[in-house]
């Protein structure tokens, strides 16, 4: 076997492979992203014998219904699908600082007092360090093994030699191959760790949770290959100086996605928060326009939330816009359509429009609670306080259906709401259930009309 060593150029964004520098990524369009790496290739003459290749029928193919293993922490198990499946490789990426390595090493609490082998292994912090943020959590028991080291081949040897039924990884970007020249956190090194550990996840059957940094845009750093070699994506969001923190499913192969998980910082760790629309709802004004109630499904989760507006009349030329928690190109496009449809004279006015909490929604379904905030700003008219609203809203100001509304409307009134302003495609879903006022709207002409 003889190794030979050249000078390749890698994308940061997505991995991508050229023999020369280039300004822009062919694949991703991404410019200036390309970094100079060396690697190391080996040729050989062995090459597998066509016997030992197996081809197998899928109706021979075996599945056996292996039993998930719970981590007693009820919003993690959520957003994972029903808990951790064997053999499973999960990536976990957040903003520093706010949470990640204390909900893993909470997650290897829970686990150990079931008498599952765990393995943590860190390349940031020491053993003091993380004995000293495990002492504010609680007690542990001899089944949470430690490991500070980032070289992978000793790594890999450690695993195979002790079998821990879980492993965490913190993080992904410290850990190096001796067979890779570039540095740790490097295009190479991080594909490479990756597939080892996702080697080592599904030929011994370990569930391994993989720490990885975010870069300013909120993606994991590294390449994209990264999130496709993996089972399960989660991230988390908030702002990690509030007191709330909100773990979204964004990949499972093993169960639903955008699931979210809702938690509670406090000095002994993270605790579940578990009604997390009565949480969002939490010092609502009263009697104050622009404030109206909207429901939004996260994954198969109902969840209230507060959409406030604030619009006053411009002292500049081009009125300013600002949105904080929703897409700010929709609320233009929605501002448009009542300037269109309903004939406000909006473009004389600064908008400001925010999801209360620091949540962050894209679904449609708050089309129609924006709409209803703006104007209710900009009339100076409050919203009644025990109704909620949802529906999209199209270019020609119709009110169009959404999904799961009886999951919606079961929410608002588990929480006490009187009314509910929704789409009339929709009013057949929800007709049946009982004690709460349900008012169905065609367009938004005539849901501003139940304000004025």
């Amino acid at each position: 076997m003889a190794k030979a060593k050249k000078s390749v150029f890698f994308c940061q964004n997505c991995g991508h492979e050229e023999s020369k520098w280039l300004g822009q990524c062919p694949m991703c369009k991404e410019w200036n992203s390309f970094v100079e790496e060396c690697v190391t290739t080996s040729k050989t003459a062995a090459v597998k014998a066509a016997k030992e290749i197996h081809i197998v029928p899928l109706s021979e193919v075996k599945t056996e219904n292996e039993e998930r293993v719970t981590t007693e922490i009820k919003e993690l198990d959520r957003v994972l699908g029903g808990g951790i499946v064997p053999g499973s490789l999960i990536l976990v990426g957040g903003d520093p600082g706010i949470g990640k390595s204390t909900l893993l090493l909470q997650v290897c609490q829970k686990l150990a007092k079931k008498e599952r082998k765990v393995l943590y292994i860190s390349g940031e912090e020491s053993l003091r360090q993380i004995k000293l943020r495990a002492q504010r959590m609680g007690e542990f028991n001899d089944h949470l093994l430690l490991l500070c080291e980032t070289n992978l081949e000793l790594i890999r040897n450690v695993i195979e030699k002790e079998k821990p039924d879980t492993v965490i990884i913190d993080s992904i970007q410290t850990m190096y191959s001796e067979e890779v020249g570039s540095a740790p956190g490097s295009v190479s090194q991080v594909r490479e760790a990756t597939n080892t550990l996702m080697q080592l996840a599904k030929g011994l059957g370990i569930s391994i949770f993989i720490v990885g940094h975010v870069t300013k845009e909120g993606t994991v750093a590294g390449p994209r290959v990264l999130e496709h070699m993996v089972d399960t994506v989660l991230y988390f969001e908030g702002d990690r100086h509030a007191s709330y923190r909100i773990l979204r499913g964004v990949k499972n192969r093993f169960g639903s996605t955008n699931e979210i998980g809702v938690f509670e910082m406090r000095r002994d760790g993270l605790r579940e928060v578990e009604n997390p629309s009565e949480f969002m709802l939490n010092g609502r004004p009263e009697n104050a326009s622009g404030s109206v109630v909207a429901c939004s499904m996260e994954g198969t989760r109902p969840i209230l939330l507060e959409i406030q507006a604030l619009v006053c009349e411009s002292n500049f030329g081009m009125p300013r816009r600002t949105a904080a928690g929703t897409d700010y190109n929709r609320v233009n496009l929605l501002m448009a359509v009542l300037e269109k449809r309903i004939g406000y004279h909006l473009g004389n006015y600064d908008a400001y429009v925010n999801i209360a909490g620091g949540i962050k929604i894209n679904e449609p379904a708050i089309d129609l609670g924006i709409v209803m905030a703006i104007v209710s700003s900009y009339k100076n008219r409050p919203f009644d306080e025990r109704t909620i609203v949802f529906g999209e809203v199209g270019l020609s100001g119709e009110v169009r259906a959404v999904n799961m509304p009886e999951q919606r409307v079961a929410e608002a009134k588990k929480l006490g709401f009187e009314t509910c302003i929704v789409p009339e495609v929709s009013l057949d879903s929800v007709k049946s259930i009982g004690g709460i006022k349900i008012i169905g709207v065609k367009s938004i002409n005539e849901a501003i009309g139940l304000i004025e």
